[in-house]
């Protein structure tokens, strides 16, 4: 499975995909990231490319030398600067109430402090997760993070 794959999908079949999907490793190292915005259609392999080329590629994620958990910087704008941090740690989801991992931005930005992002591991063999984005309560768009075998 790849983002291509993710991106042909409705959105029903991605949120089936999340539901029946393990919550996986907190993940370690440097994420390939892809937009996930109205799977299934024309636009969004266009939004996607957009998104990617100027807004957002991935997603550096550092594990707790410590303890379980990580954190993570996000790769923002066209020069791909890590900005953007996050706790990483896993909890029941919002969606289905089963383990997931959460990138939780409410006590490290000011910018991003009401997003909470969910993901789980969709591909073990190619480490591809897929993820849900939550401002407040209210779940906005999916996305795509791929680490490097």
């Amino acid at each position: 499975m790849n983002f291509e794959d993710l991106k042909g999908q409705s959105q029903s079949q991605l949120d089936d995909l999340f539901k029946h999907s393990p919550a996986g490793p907190i993940p370690e190292g440097d994420a390939a990231g892809e937009a996930v915005v109205c799977p299934g259609t024309f636009w969004s392999r266009i939004i996607a490319r957009f998104v990617h080329a100027l807004a957002w590629q991935g997603k550096v994620f550092t594990k707790n030398p410590d303890g379980p958990g990580a954190t993570l910087v996000n790769k923002i704008t066209v020069a791909g600067m890590h900005l953007i941090v996050a706790r990483v740690y896993s909890t029941p989801s919002w969606i289905d109430g089963k383990q997931c991992i959460v990138l939780d931005y409410s006590k490290t930005s000011l910018f991003a402090r009401k997003i909470r992002d969910e993901i789980r591991l969709v591909d073990p063999a190619n480490k591809l997760y897929l993820g849900k984005v939550w401002w407040g309560k209210t779940r906005l768009v999916d996305f795509a993070l791929k680490f490097p075998n």
